[in-house]
């Protein structure tokens, strides 16, 4: 066995599992960031922690692979927090942080709170690394812990502020790499053949099934085969934020994104089912409306690889345990084709035809400031097909969840599921990960003011993605509520959710990036198309709608 570094080990190890780029604060592992360089992975420094694990984040969901962010001692906390949007959307992302050395424990030492308490809430594997021979155990498990079952966050924190007591102690340490483990699913586990046999049957008599595709889907790269189940049994289908694309939004059995940030025509066609299955979706509060939509009572078949889930929020007729995709391929393996279900498909699509309809006046609305419906549709008119677009969180999750559309298969759907802020790095971290595909961010000027600064990040290590701003000067989500509050009152309500309105295409000018200001429809085309080619990250800085508020979700 070879002797090395504790650093090296690191750096090889990151290596052979694939990782091209770690996200970073420094000083971290100073001598394995050294050994980095040597093996080719690009060291990405950026403004904060938060941002760290964002893009490593993003770069974990666009790759299908784990992401690496890390930071020192006193940033631990940061990186913690930044970690939310990873745990909450079960996303492969490894931390690696410096504690204090052993003696300085326990005694106030300085800069430096327990690790063990932020991290055991946004990780499913969080341990601590005290000395070398250590590494090689815990590091691959941190792999296995990361992409299988469930995948999520996991952490690594190593002594040293900087885990200068692991990575520059020697050893003998040997890499290896285990191959299931550099992406997700590193397996496919099947359910029981009976259980998909009793699916089967459920399925077939059901009169208005519908399918809830979750992120579960996109994790499994399972979009085909829902589709194909779909097409088999003629079942509407409709998706979560995290599965969107899952099925063409132009496809006449897609219905859309159901739940809260939803198009009222899916929520309408999951209250009305007969059957609803749940495809890889934890069947959480967003999905369901607080568990309104499918109602109490309705039956349910759901897949999922985590046993706990199965059950957890709706009592199942039939569940199956097992990988999204295989399990899917068993299932139409068990059907048999069925005659066109066209009055409930009919009921479907006419539901769907509504919805257009209704929000088609906007869309197309020529107005001046932008409606954010018009802004996604010139969006969805110009997105490329090979396109990854990413969606910060309250309004752009909305907007883009419901506005654009995704016509082709190779286009993806990256979405905030925690803390506002978050698209921007994100986006980052995903062109980072597929730097060949075009990467566009959406998001309000209130998430792109909590990160502008990795604009500097993305200019320095040329980071080419192209960020669209729904600029309202406002947090204008808060618009409604603070009004209700605020009735009966006098004072000033607009002080709580109102911002300067500032010309953020020109904050993109000065850094050195491409900026362009966008103050009516017919210059949207134009001023996208001028960012792709640009060479350099770009922003268009929309100048959009101040009363632009998203409708409430239909819950009946």
């Amino acid at each position: 066995m070879p002797k090395m570094t504790g650093g090296r080990f690191l750096a090889e190890t990151l290596k052979g599992y694939g990782v091209t780029h770690a996200f970073f604060v420094p000083a971290i592992v100073r001598k394995a960031v050294v050994e980095m360089e040597q093996v080719g992975i690009h060291r990405i420094v950026t403004h904060g922690e938060k941002a760290a694990a964002y893009m490593a984040d993003g770069y974990a969901r666009a790759a299908n692979r784990p992401g690496v962010c890390m930071a020192q001692s006193v940033g631990a906390a940061n990186l913690a927090a930044g970690l939310q949007d990873a745990y909450l959307a079960l996303s492969s992302v490894i931390a690696i942080t410096g504690h204090r050395n052993l003696s300085h424990q326990y005694r106030n030492s300085y800069q430096e709170i327990e690790h063990v308490l932020p991290f055991n809430a946004v990780t499913k594997y969080n341990v601590v690394v005290d000395n070398v021979t250590q590494l090689p155990h815990l590091l691959r498990q941190a792999f296995r812990e990361a992409t299988s079952g469930a995948p999520g966050p996991v952490h690594l924190d190593l002594q040293g502020i900087q885990g200068e007591v692991v990575v520059e102690a020697e050893a003998d340490l040997e890499v290896i790499v285990e191959e299931p483990f550099t992406h997700r699913p590193p397996f496919r586990p099947e359910p029981e053949p009976e259980r998909v046999r009793e699916a089967a049957r459920v399925l077939s008599q059901a009169r208005r099934p519908v399918i809830v595709a979750g992120g579960g889907v996109t994790t499994s790269q399972a979009q085909r085969e829902v589709v194909q189940l779909a097409e088999l049994l003629s079942i509407p289908v409709a998706t979560s934020l995290n599965a969107k694309g899952a099925i063409p939004d132009g496809h006449p059995l897609s219905v859309g994104v159901v739940g809260s940030y939803s198009r009222w025509c899916a929520n309408r066609v999951v209250a009305e089912a007969d059957l609803v299955v749940f495809v890889g979706s934890h069947t959480g509060s967003q999905v369901t409306l607080d568990w309104k939509i499918p109602p109490a009572g309705t039956p349910v078949i759901q897949i999922d690889i985590d046993p706990s889930e199965l059950g957890r929020n709706y009592p199942t007729k039939v569940a199956l345990l097992g990988d999204a995709r295989a399990t899917l391929r068993r299932l139409i393996e068990a059907l048999e084709p069925l005659g066109p279900r066209t009055e409930w498909v009919h009921r479907a699509q006419h539901l769907v035809r509504e919805w257009r309809a209704e929000v088609a006046p906007l869309a197309n609305s020529d107005a001046a400031p932008i409606r954010p419906e018009r802004l996604c549709k010139e969006i969805t008119d110009f997105l490329p097909s090979d396109a990854v677009l990413v969606a910060d969180t309250g309004h752009a999750g909305i907007w883009t969840g419901t506005m654009v559309d995704l016509k082709y298969p190779g286009q993806s759907y990256l979405r905030c599921a925690g803390t506002l802020g978050w698209g921007f790095p994100a986006a980052l971290g995903a062109k980072c990960a597929v730097p060949e595909r075009p990467v566009l961010c959406f998001t309000g000027d209130g998430g792109f003011w909590y990160h502008i600064g990795e604009l500097e990040t993305a200019l320095r290590y040329g980071i080419n993605t192209v960020t669209v701003v729904n600029n309202n000067h406002s947090l204008n989500q808060e618009k409604r509520g603070t009004e209700r509050i605020y009735a009966g009152y006098s004072g000033n309500s607009d002080e709580v959710w109102h911002f300067l309105d500032v010309d953020l295409a020109k904050v993109a000018q000065a850094i050195g990036c491409f900026g362009i200001r966008v103050e009516r429809p017919s210059q949207l085309q134009s001023a996208l198309e001028q960012a792709f080619a640009a060479g350099k990250p770009a922003v268009v800085d929309v100048v959009a709608d101040i009363e632009g508020i998203a409708p409430p979700a239909w819950g009946g």
